[in-house]
């Protein structure tokens, strides 16, 4: 099946490659460990079946303009992002059993909940996502 291909999702889609996401705004590192969900099953899959998220790390869904938290048992935070990486809608500490989207969003990047706020990430801040091994 064919990834989909756009300067935001560049970085994860090399092989043999771990990403980290930055915020451009603040220089902020967002999460130094990102995990593509990238495909039909992995976008499926989600964060279904954790306990929790470990800290300092994301999940990039794409292509998606909604999530659920059906059956999750924790907390999460949520950037949708155009194909570019800005922000265009976001929420802190999205409660289990909960559906969120964002109109005009390419991409999700879910994240253990408070980290946007620690971030300091605000809605319309463009995150990057930058190489941090090779292969």
């Amino acid at each position: 099946m064919a990834r989909p291909r756009d300067a935001f999702l560049g970085p994860l889609l090399e092989e043999n490659r771990s990403c980290r996401l930055r915020n451009r705004r603040t220089g902020q590192i967002v999460a130094e460990t990102v995990f593509p969900a990238l495909d039909s099953a992995s976008r499926r899959k989600g964060l279904l079946g954790r306990d929790s998220m470990p800290a300092r790390s994301a999940i990039v869904i794409a292509p998606t303009s909604a999530i659920h938290t059906w059956f999750m048992r924790f907390e999460i935070d949520v950037a949708f992002v155009t194909r570019d990486g800005r922000i265009v809608k976001m929420k802190s500490r999205l409660r289990p059993w909960r559906i969120f989207a964002a109109l005009g969003a390419f991409a999700a990047i879910e994240l253990p909940g408070g980290a946007l706020e620690s971030s300091g990430t605000e809605p319309a801040d463009t995150l990057v996502l930058e190489t941090t091994t090779g292969g």
